[in-house]
């Protein structure tokens, strides 16, 4: 196992976190943990990928589910939402390049005018959006789980009810 790839995916991962944090102004409790969510999501989905040989929205799925639970108990420590961890934690996560290559190759099928070249593209539009589009969906549901089980948790920490 390269260890040293993992840590770098993670703190890559931190650093856009920390910059998804920033747009919406949180409190400074949501700049400490957010990077700390972010770099262990990323590096679990990375090692899924690599070394248990997972496919990219189910590894996603589970770095999800492991990214939320870490926000609640973020967030029942500093007393805030745990979207206000969760979001801009999982963020980057986002499967840009799939959806760019899937837009990308939309572009150019519907700018040719040949037949056989727009054969040709259709099988990578076709993967890309499916693969783009399961893994939003991953992290979508795999977030809302952690969510929807600490849901009276998350009422008590924003409420000031006692813990």
């Amino acid at each position: 196992m390269d260890f040293l790839l993992i840590l770098e995916k993670g703190f890559f991962a931190a650093i856009a976190a920390l910059g998804f944090a920033a747009v919406g102004n949180p409190s400074k409790a949501a700049f400490r943990y957010v990077p700390m969510i972010a770099f262990c999501g990323n590096a679990l989905r990375f090692t899924l990928m690599t070394y248990a040989g997972m496919n990219i929205a189910i590894a996603t799925f589970f770095a999800a589910v492991f990214a939320g639970f870490i926000a609640v108990g973020f967030a029942y420590h500093a007393r805030y939402p745990i979207e206000v961890f969760a979001f801009p934690a999982l963020l980057p996560m986002i499967p840009g390049q799939f959806a760019y290559r899937a837009i990308l190759g939309t572009i150019r099928f519907m700018e040719s005018t040949q037949e056989v070249a727009q054969e040709q593209y259709l099988p990578g539009i076709i993967s890309n959006g499916i693969t783009a589009l399961l893994t939003m969906f991953a992290l979508g549901v795999g977030v809302a789980i952690p969510l929807f089980m600490c849901y009276q948790v998350s009422f008590r920490m924003t409420r000031g009810a006692a813990k």
